[in-house]
């Protein structure tokens, strides 16, 4: 099963990579960005469209991380909550039982 996934992880690898390719050959017009308060060099259609795929992605990346991180810490306080509650718990039970005896 491993190698099964192994070979379909390589093989969709090579379809984007031969579609990153031919995205490339067929996109050489050069075009300039302007960006309200920054004029952008000249340089391909196809490499100003990679970057912004590429800058996206990481945007992403890290935003994502931020939540992920939020969450874990705020999973870990209620873990510490839990152990705490639980702890106060046994104490009332033993209580009560040496309160019976």
């Amino acid at each position: 099963m491993r190698w099964l996934k192994m070979f379909i992880l390589l093989l969709l690898s090579v379809v984007i990579l031969m579609v990153g390719i031919m995205f490339a050959i067929h996109n050489t017009d050069k075009v300039a960005i302007d960006l309200v308060f920054v004029q952008l060099p000249q340089a391909s259609l196809s490499l100003w469209l990679i970057a912004a795929f590429v800058i996206g992605g990481i945007c992403g990346f890290l935003l994502s991380t931020i939540a992920v991180v939020a969450l874990k810490t705020q999973l870990m306080s209620s873990r510490r909550k839990i152990q705490t509650t639980s702890k106060e718990l046994d104490q009332l039970r033993t209580a009560a039982l040496k309160d019976a005896v």
